[in-house]
C-alpha cells in the first residue's frame, strides 16, 4: 500500500507563491512517475503537472505552464509543486498522484495512487 501525504496549501493573494509537497511512504513498487492534479468545486479533477523518476521529463497543463514547476527529491521520497504568480482560477484542492509506469501521464487513469489533497485558495 502506498501512502501519499500532501502539505503546503493555504490562502494567498493574487500574484503570491506557494510550494506544495507530497511525501510517499509504504510498501510499494517503485513509483517512477508522480504528478499533481487539482479539483475546483463543481469541476472535474484536472491534470496540473507530472514528472518521471529522474526529473528529466516533466509535463504541464497549458494553464500553469511558465508559472508552476514540478520537482522531486527521491532521497526523501518527496515531490514538490512550486506555484508562482497565482491566480484566483488556481483555487482548488490539489492532489498528489503516483504510479509505477515509466512516463508521466496527463489523465487520472494514468495514476494508481492518490493523496487526500490540500486546499489552495487564491483571493483577488
Amino acid at each position: 500500500q502506498v501512502q501519499l501525504v500532501e502539505s503546503g496549501g493555504g490562502v494567498v493573494q493574487t500574484g503570491d507563491s506557494l510550494r506544495l509537497s507530497c511525501v510517499s511512504s509504504g510498501r510499494y513498487p517503485t513509483m517512477y512517475v508522480m504528478g499533481w492534479f487539482r479539483q475546483a468545486p463543481g469541476k472535474e479533477r484536472e491534470f496540473v503537472a507530472g514528472i518521471n523518476w529522474t526529473g528529466a521529463m516533466t509535463t504541464y497543463a497549458d494553464s500553469v505552464k511558465d508559472r508552476f514547476t514540478i520537482s522531486r527529491d527521491n532521497s526523501v521520497n518527496t515531490i514538490y509543486l512550486q506555484m508562482d504568480s497565482l491566480k484566483p482560477e488556481d483555487t482548488a484542492v490539489y492532489y498528489c498522484a503516483a504510479d509505477s509506469r515509466l512516463q508521466p501521464g496527463r489523465t487520472t487513469s494514468s495514476y494508481g495512487f492518490w493523496g487526500q489533497g490540500t486546499q489552495v485558495t487564491v483571493s483577488s
